[in-house]
């Protein structure tokens, strides 16, 4: 049974990076969706109403409680086939639980994993794909229509913004790398950065005594260093000469390059950093990009380590 107390706060809870993205792109295409749940279906109807045009997205609905077993049973998956009228081998199932991948492959189902819980991808082994985030769906590896929003090889995202002091990292990004990262104190802003999937990102980097400069970031526990915390790792893409310990740092993220990944050597890892430069460097020019730049967010004095969303950055800068 779920109190009141906790339904009330279903609508609070933010959807997964890419979620309405995909939902979107599968409806104006035609594609018939299902949403497969052991949650009750009240509950399961209850908590996509918070978010527009999600309930009238899917073909069909399945909650826990109008199968025999849920998953990791696959009953929940076959009922879903059967109510799309579909066989189960033509379904691609999209699961973020290990039990809602064995219920997939128990279905004969094509099976996607996008795992919830951090540093574990080994564990989702007997899913047809592994991915970091629904960001990184490509639906035309399964024959469905692919996404036309990718634009010089870059995704635009709705901009979200972070700031704080600058700090010393890992100390390897000069000395190892040869890339100056300019870090930042991960713990000031934990929430914001949990809602963003790991993988690189570029945007825009204000200093308020040096100016505005296109720069591209990781966020992420950077596989190759198996770093044990979640870590926010911007490139300014400018040579400052200097080290700018202390100072505030005020980023405007808009656009996704990549997730997160392992790299065989260093030297692999470094020419693919520097390709990930490349292509914010470019992406950063085009209008829909180059807009933030102007950003009163990234100029004004900010409290140091505030963190805010697009509408707050404006208000918040007045």
């Amino acid at each position: 049974m779920i109190t009141p107390m906790f339904s009330e706060q279903w609508c609070n809870i933010k959807p997964l990076p890419g979620a309405n993205r995909l939902i979107k792109h599968l409806r104006s295409n035609g594609v018939p969706t299902a949403l497969a749940s052991n949650s009750p279906r009240s509950n399961v109807e209850a908590k996509i109403s918070c978010h527009q045009g999600w309930k009238e997205s899917f073909t069909a609905i399945v909650g826990g409680d109008e199968v025999e077993k849920g998953k990791p049973s696959p009953d929940i998956f076959l009922e879903a086939a059967k109510r799309m009228n579909t066989t189960p081998s033509n379904c691609l199932v999209i699961e973020d639980s290990l039990p809602g991948v064995t219920a997939g492959k128990a279905a004969g189902m094509h099976v996607i994993a996008v795992p919830s819980v951090p540093k574990k991808t080994a564990e989702f082994s007997t899913a047809d794909e592994v991915i970091n985030s629904l960001l990184d769906v490509k639906p035309e590896n399964w024959g469905l229509p692919p996404f036309k929003d990718w634009i010089e090889g870059t995704l635009p995202i709705e901009p979200w913004f972070i700031s704080g002091p600058v700090i010393k990292g890992f100390g390897r990004g000069s000395k190892v790398l040869g890339i100056p990262t300019a870090n930042l104190p991960a713990e000031n802003f934990s929430d914001v950065v949990s809602e963003h999937t790991s993988g690189v990102y570029f945007g825009w980097a204000g200093l308020s005594t040096r100016g505005v400069y296109k720069m591209v970031m990781s966020i992420g526990w950077n596989p190759y260093f198996d770093n044990t915390e979640k870590t926010v790792e911007p490139w300014l893409l400018h040579d400052f000469g200097e080290d700018f310990y202390g100072e505030e740092l005020r980023l405007a993220i808009v656009g996704y390059i990549r997730p997160e990944a392992n790299f065989p050597s260093l030297e692999s890892l470094i020419e693919r950093i520097h390709e990930d430069g490349r292509i914010a460097e470019k992406a950063l020019d085009l209008p829909m990009y180059a807009q933030y730049k102007d950003s009163p967010y990234l100029r004004n004095p900010l409290q140091q380590g505030s963190t805010t969303d697009g509408s707050q950055a404006e208000l918040n800068s007045k």
